[in-house]
């Protein structure tokens, strides 16, 4: 997910969105957004125009929205590109990933204790957050996603190696 639309602004259609990228502005370089509230049915829509808006919004235009009530009923929604528009991670030989690559993978301890699945991340300002959902558990545990912590993540067989115990 690259980013949350947060509700309509103004009269003419146009949507306030939150962005998940590094840069606010990170946003506009796609010329197609797919729009879902579960990650099951997308629809697509083309953002037209963009400003900032109080340093960490967007205020976007969409072809396919031009009026208030149609933008409001974009609330909520998520915002994602298709995978082929997003850049290439390896140009200079290492290998990279994005977030959503994380999602779903094994989280093991260096003592092979599996904690259960990467269910997200976040950022705090401070650093990175893994959400792990326990494995035999409802429950979510919380790791910074930071070197001192970050192991290993390994995409071939699909485990991110921390260290940090069970008990924290």
């Amino acid at each position: 997910m690259l980013g949350r639309i947060i509700g309509p602004h103004g009269i003419r259609g146009q949507i306030k969105v939150t962005p998940f990228t590094e840069c606010t502005g990170g946003l506009m370089e796609y010329a197609v957004w797919w729009l879902s509230k579960d990650e099951k049915k997308w629809q697509v829509v083309h953002p037209v125009s963009f400003s900032g808006h109080n340093n960490s919004e967007l205020i976007v235009s969409l072809s396919e929205h031009e009026d208030r009530t149609s933008a409001s009923e974009l609330k909520g929604l998520l915002v994602a590109v298709p995978r082929s528009q997003l850049p290439l991670l390896s140009e200079n030989g290492e290998e990279g990933y994005y977030w959503a690559d994380l999602i779903g993978m094994d989280v093991v301890n260096i003592q092979g204790e599996l904690f259960g699945t990467a269910a997200g991340l976040f950022e705090t300002g401070a650093n990175d957050v893994l959400r792990v959902r326990l494995s035999g558990d409802n429950k979510e545990e919380l790791i910074p996603f930071i070197d001192q912590v970050i192991m290993r993540v390994d995409l071939k067989s699909r485990q991110i190696t921390v260290d940090w115990e069970l008990d924290y």
